[in-house]
């Protein structure tokens, strides 16, 4: 990877843009990276690693840290553009982190979102966009580089600090830090999956023993007796010797059950024998008791059978009886029917006659119907009266709905005039209101675009005079800084001038006895001179160089805060003065400018109220003129319909006379035509009902004659004497079905006891002593529960036995499947030890992983040790030790070996410069392998940060010369460090200036040559 040009705009220190060659610095192969404390230095890496990774190296990734820088101007965007080759591609990196910019409308800030582009330069196209995608440009670059943050961090931007740290540090803390550089998640995570397997095959073990307990469990629980006489071994899951222990008493369960189920048998057989013999005696006592009881019960039904002879033969004769007056029952019922017509004929005639007037209480019939006939002509007469009266109704109605309308048209004509007599003045109202509300909407526009700038002016007056006391507090504090920088000066010239006036007793302290003095030569020294009083070393005058010097910078800071406050006070002020339109003689105060926005707001405000309301008077004025319309469209109509009522009333009023004369001659003395024929239809309809009644009567008294003949005949022919006797001797159906039935039982009952009262074998028996079925039942009963309990046993010894071969079968089917899972479990399980350092296989008691990064540290200790031999002139070289410290594991111990004393030793010893170019070939050489793990990639551009400052003269050149070694493997190295003699040694610089506006870079190209 080399790196070709890095643009930094608004980033970190650096306020404007900045331009970075690193063609032009890797060109030389060393190149220096300088500057004053806090100027930028380490902005530089960190814009690089921005580039390349979105983020800036962890330590100085800290929540709330912007990247933005605050000396650029608002807006100018923050944004880093990188220019590399890596992985043999040409490639353009651009990345702007989230950042605040001014809204396009109105004031205030919005967060602009992160963005990202990348470009590819194709030497026959140029350059053509990739990407805009954060997480495409992520894993491209990733992938491309090879590396994480992390790494590149740690191998590209080489921090001595952690490296010194880590030559110190235990075991654990550099396992850590190799981890994170080699990337040896996979072989903790090859650890954590054998102990996972192990843990799941242990637990497969363990759950086989327990399945196979289970079943030892339900093999004892089925064993019964068997299991008593012989218990269950004790063993727990994991024991070895399990399931032979399991299976052995498993096979001993199984013999106990097997002859328990041969004495079963022979105690059914015998119970078998009882049984069947008390049940021969049971049947015998049970068959004597039935015929005994048999023979009693037929002597009862026998004298029941005597007893109801009597009876039987009564109901024989009443039958008989029945049966003859079946014959006249016709008869009585014709009669009894002819008998209830005729009362109901009689009492109809009597109401009928009751509602007649007295002349015709004895009329007949044909009177009536004469009489009816009359009636019914007349009647019709009255119809065409009857249409006549209801048209003079009809004309009423007309009559008053045309009064209600001519009522309604008047009330609609006064209305509509009184509201037409107004109308020109409210439409001079409404119009009033429409144009007042359109000139109030052009003042609303006048009035917001005077409002907008008055507003801006207001918050610029506030910010001029809220800086305004932030420039007075900057010029103190810029006269104070001058104050004491003035004051530091004169202090350490003041020093310098004693110091040199006291040089000579100074050297003369340096003086020994016999060695040449440093400024004359001579070993003699007969009056060195003394220091006088107040003398001035060496020390207390740096120090006060360094107080002078520290002044100066604090004076140069308050200088550029009090020019960048005055700035913003200046920039508030002119937006306060606002346009040439709104300039004044003196400044505008804030007062008077929240008096204006006051001023113009409560008008802009009143005058969009008014404005508000010109479609609301628009539309008033157009329903107002539609009104109008609406109105006197309606009197017209009225006018009309008042003209042709009075022609209807006119028709009305003729045709009403006419009638009159006609319903006068209909009325006869009644209130009108329609009560007169109620009247006659009431008369008619009684006439109608009482003739009726009359004929009904005659009819039903002919046929009540004729059915007393009938059944005079009838009784006489079936052998009564009167109809009155064959009427009580009559029986319905259901009473002579139940007098069958009684004589039919009897019959049946008593030839069935005449059958049975033949039989011999009751009759035998019942001389017989009487049964005893009880005792004999007792005897069976208990003959039949030993059977139960027989074969129940039975069942039981041969249901264990089927049992216990099942559970057996299952028991040595699950030893046979455990065993390839036990095997699995003992394999894994020694890996899973070997690999986490608890096996006794692993002498060390090294992990996996420390067994991994162990390798990785002896391959960083050789590389380290070619470069460290030549920084120390031979001297050290680092050695890996995987030798035990403590209770602690082996793997990842580090040594120094010293060639003067023969003798290894910690690193901790180290003293500070030893240390520090220790560290520096530990980096180096960690670079390299670092570089060769992640798949060869070439780094061309590696950066020291700080630490040579510890050095002397003779080390600084063997380190250089080490460093500029690295050329043979085309690699180009920055140093960046603040060390002046550094400037001396290494002509390519890139110096980072402070200055008012922000850092900015310089490129110097030799001791004379300078470039921005």
């Amino acid at each position: 990877m080399r790196l070709h040009t890095l643009r930094v705009t608004a980033f970190g220190p650096f306020g404007a843009t900045q331009e970075i060659d690193f063609d032009v610095l890797s060109a030389a192969g060393l190149f220096l990276l300088h500057g004053p404390t806090g100027a930028g230095k380490t902005s530089v890496l960190d814009a690089v690693c921005y580039a390349l990774y979105g983020a800036v190296p962890g330590a100085r990734q800290s929540p709330g840290t912007s990247l933005r820088s605050d000396h650029a101007p608002v807006d100018l965007p923050t944004e880093v553009q990188l220019d590399l080759t890596v992985g043999g591609r040409r490639l353009e990196i651009t990345r702007r982190p989230a950042q605040p910019r001014p809204k396009k409308r109105g004031g205030g800030h919005t967060t602009e979102k992160a963005q990202t582009w990348l470009r590819e330069y194709d030497p026959e196209g140029g350059w053509r966009g990739l990407s805009k995608s954060h997480q495409e440009i992520g894993e491209e670059i990733t992938q491309l580089v090879g590396m994480s943050r992390e790494q590149f961090c740690q191998v590209v931007l080489l921090p001595q600090g952690d490296f010194a740290r880590f030559l110190r540090a235990d075991a654990e803390a550099r396992g850590r830090l190799l981890g994170r550089l080699f990337d040896t998640r996979r072989f903790a995570a090859v650890e954590e999956r054998l102990a996972e397997l192990r843990r799941t095959a242990e637990a497969q073990v363990k759950a086989g023993d327990d399945q196979i307990l289970a079943l030892a469990q339900r093999i004892a629980q089925a064993a019964g007796p068997a299991a008593r006489e012989c218990p269950m071994p004790d063993v727990q899951p994991g024991d070895p010797g399990l399931a032979d222990a399991v299976l052995d008493w498993a096979a001993t369960a199984r013999s106990g059950a097997r002859e328990r189920l041969d004495i079963a048998a022979s105690v059914l057989a015998t119970a078998e024998h009882r049984h069947a013999a008390a049940r021969r005696v049971l049947d015998d006592e049970r068959e004597l008791a039935a015929l005994q009881e048999r023979y009693a019960e037929t002597r009862r039904r026998a004298d029941t059978v005597e007893a109801g002879r009597a009876a039987h033969e009564e109901a024989r004769e009443r039958l008989a009886r029945a049966r003859k007056a079946d014959l006249v029952g016709p008869a009585l019922d014709l009669r009894e029917e002819a008998e209830r017509a005729h009362r109901r004929a009689s009492e109809a005639r009597g109401r009928a006659r009751a509602r007649l007037p007295e002349t015709l209480a004895d009329a007949g019939a044909e009177q009536l119907a004469a009489l009816e006939h009359r009636l019914r002509e007349e009647l019709g007469g009255l119809e065409s009266a009857r249409r006549a009266e209801q048209r003079s109704a009809e004309i009423d109605d007309e009559r008053a709905a045309l009064e209600r309308q001519a009522r309604a048209d008047d009330e609609l004509v006064r209305d509509s005039e009184s509201w037409l007599a107004g109308w020109e003045t409210a439409r001079r109202d409404l119009q009033a209101r429409l144009d007042a509300a359109l000139e109030a909407a052009t003042r609303t526009e006048l009035l917001a675009r005077r409002l907008d700038p008055a507003r801006r002016r207001l918050d610029a007056a506030r910010r001029r005079d809220a800086l305004a006391v932030d420039v007075t507090a900057a010029e103190q504090r810029l006269a104070d800084t001058r104050e004491h920088a003035v004051s530091a000066h004169e202090r350490w010239l003041d020093l310098r001038e004693r110091r040199l006036r006291d040089i000579a007793a100074e050297l003369a302290g340096q003086l020994a006895a016999g060695e040449p003095c440093a400024v004359c030569g001579a070993p003699d020294h007969p009056a060195p001179a003394r220091p006088s009083d107040g003398h001035v070393d060496r020390a207390t005058e740096e120090a006060a160089e360094r107080t002078h010097r520290a002044a100066e910078e604090a004076r140069a800071e308050a200088d550029q805060a009090l020019a960048l406050v005055r700035e913003r006070h200046a920039r508030a002020g002119a937006e306060a003065e606002g346009t040439d339109d709104d300039k004044s003689g003196t400044a505008p105060t804030v007062a008077a400018l929240a008096a204006l926005v006051d001023t113009l707001s409560g008008e802009h405000a009143e005058a969009y109220r008014t404005a508000a309301g010109a479609h609301a008077a628009r539309e008033a004025l157009a329903a107002a003129e539609r009104e109008q319309r609406r109105r006197s469209e309606e009197r017209q109509r009225a006018d009309q319909r008042a003209a042709a009522r009075t022609s209807r009333r006119e028709s009305l009023d003729g045709e009403r006379a006419s009638l009159d004369e006609v319903l006068d001659r209909a009325r006869g003395g009644y209130a009108g035509v329609a009560e007169h024929a109620a009247v006659l239809q009431r008369r008619i309809a009684l006439l109608v009902e009482a003739a009726g009644a009359v004929r009904e009567e005659e009819a039903a008294a002919d046929r009540l004659k004729e059915a007393d003949d009938r059944l005079a005949d009838a009784a006489f022919r079936a052998g009564f004497e009167t109809p009155e006797a064959a009427a009580a001797t009559l029986l319905d159906d259901a009473g002579q079905r139940t007098l069958q039935h009684r004589i039919d039982a009897w019959q049946a009952e008593a030839a069935a006891v005449a059958d049975r009262l033949a039989e011999t074998a009751a009759r035998d028996a019942a001389d017989r002593p009487p049964a005893a079925p009880d005792t004999a039942r007792e005897a069976f009963d208990r003959a039949e529960r030993a059977l139960r309990e027989a074969a129940a046993g039975l069942d039981a010894a041969r249901e264990r036995c089927a049992e216990l071969g099942r559970l057996s079968r299952r028991a040595a089917d699950e030893v046979r499947g455990l065993g390839p899972v036990r095997e699995e479990y003992e394999r894994v399980a020694r890996l899973a030890g070997l690999t986490a350092g608890t096996s006794a296989d692993n002498a060390r008691k090294m992990r996996l992983e420390a067994y991994v990064l162990a390798a990785r540290l002896e391959q960083v200790a050789a590389a380290a040790t070619a470069r460290l031999q030549r920084m120390s002139s031979g001297r050290y070289q680092l050695v890996h030790s995987d030798a035990r410290t403590g209770g602690r594991r082996a793997g990842l111990g580090l040594h120094v070996i010293d060639a003067w004393t023969g003798r290894e030793r910690d690193t901790a010893t180290l003293s500070g410069g030893e240390t520090f170019f220790a560290s520096l070939a530990l980096a180096l050489g960690l670079a390299d392998v670092v570089t060769d793990e992640a798949g060869g990639v070439r780094l061309d551009t590696l950066f020291i940060d700080e630490g040579f400052g510890s050095l002397d003269d003779q080390t600084l050149d063997e380190v250089l010369d080490v460093l500029d070694s690295l050329r043979e493997r085309d690699r180009s190295v920055g140093i960046v460090s603040h060390v002046a003699d550094l400037r001396r040694r290494i002509p390519i610089q890139l110096e980072v200036v402070k200055e008012r506006h922000g850092s900015a870079v310089r490129l110097r190209a030799g001791a004379d040559g300078l470039s921005d």
